[in-house]
Order: structure tokens, then sequence, then C-alpha cells
């Protein structure tokens, strides 16, 4: 079972990391699906989904969840039946949960690749005052958390450029704030991330400031 890394955020908030290394059939062992989900699975036509997919069913096994406690809303964010908070993420090789009783958050993985250089401009504005498209390690880790925030946030007409801004920080630093502004709310959350093997993979949780 690759159960990469698991990291305990709080009493109340943990973060599980999977290596996919296995088959379809492998993934699909010791863990009892929907029929939702075997029909989701039909529909993908990557076997790269399709594995991403189950190593987050077997994510949720080993937080003691069943596929069927998950739902997803009308915005496609999902939910824990008995009301913890959950975000989900995949890329490649690895995938990630990030569950917690009490705090929202997102989570997101990416795999460190030269063409975000080319993409900067669409979700970077206040980041240019510290980083250039050429810093990909830094872009990744920027991309990472401003998915983390629009899946906490989940709201239609949500835009990278103009409602999300990660305040400067260092890669040693492994953490540092993002913040959405959008029409009239302003929320503040905390940020950690972390790389491996050629990832970033950043998490964020709402903060009641």
């Amino acid at each position: 079972m690759p159960l990469y890394k698991t990291i305990t955020v709080s009493e109340d908030t943990k973060v599980l990391i999977w290596k996919i290394e296995e088959s379809i059939d492998s993934l699909k062992q010791s863990i009892c699906l929907t029929d939702n989900c075997t029909s989701r699975i039909s529909s993908m036509k990557s076997e790269i989904h399709q594995k991403g997919f189950l190593s987050v069913r077997q994510l949720l096994k080993i937080a003691g969840y069943s596929a069927d406690d998950l739902y997803y809303d009308e915005r496609g964010k999902p939910h824990l039946k008995n009301g913890a908070h959950i975000s989900i993420t995949h890329s490649f090789i690895f995938s990630a949960i990030i569950i917690s009783r009490n705090a929202e958050i997102g989570i997101d993985i990416e795999k460190q690749r030269n063409k975000i250089s080319i993409i900067a401009h669409k979700f970077v504005d206040y980041e240019y005052h510290y980083l250039t498209d050429e810093d990909v390690r830094k872009l990744t880790v920027v991309w990472c958390i401003k998915e983390s925030l629009y899946k906490v946030f989940a709201t239609h007409g949500m835009s990278f450029i103009q409602h999300t801004k990660v305040i400067p920080f260092e890669l040693n630093e492994a953490g540092t704030v993002g913040w959405i502004h959008y029409k009239s709310e302003v929320q503040k959350y905390e940020v950690k991330f972390l790389e491996f093997e050629g990832f970033t993979c950043a998490y964020v949780l709402r903060t009641n400031n």
C-alpha cells in the first residue's frame, strides 16, 4: 500500500498523500465502489485519471471513510456526510486528500514543469513583485496555492489574478499566507507547501482573522 506521506496538521486536520504505483485492478481491491463511482471510472478515457480517482478512494479508506461517505455539491465541491471538510487532488503519479473536522481547507498537487512559465501571466499579478516567469518552482507553489484557494472558496466567477493573493515566501520556509478578495468578502488563509520527486503540494486552511 503506497501511502506516501501523512501530515498531521493539527488534532483536527490531516493530509494523506498516495504514490500511484499499482494497476487499476489492484487499486480496486479492498474498497467498495458505489454505482456512481463505477460509472465515473467507465467514462474516463485516461488511465491516469482512473488511477487518480481510485487512489483517492483508497485514501478515504485509510482516513476511515467509504466512497459512499463522499458527495459533491452543485458547485462541484466535495463534502463528507459527517460534516467534516475535505479537499481532493491528483496529478500524474500522486494523489492527496486533506480532511478537517473544523477548518475550511483546500489542497492541490502539481508536477513541476517549465511550461508553467508560459502561462504565468494568466494567474500571477501581485506575485510579480517577488518572482519572475523563470522561477518555475515558485510559480508552481503559487499555482498550487491559488488552486487550493479556489477549491476552498468554490465560487463561480472567482479569478486567480483579480481575487487571490499569495504573500511573499521563500522555498525553504514551507509556508506563507494567502488572501481572497472577492466582492465584499475578504478571507485570510494559512498556507503550507512541500516539494517531493519533482512535484509540489500546497494546502490552505481558513483562519479566523
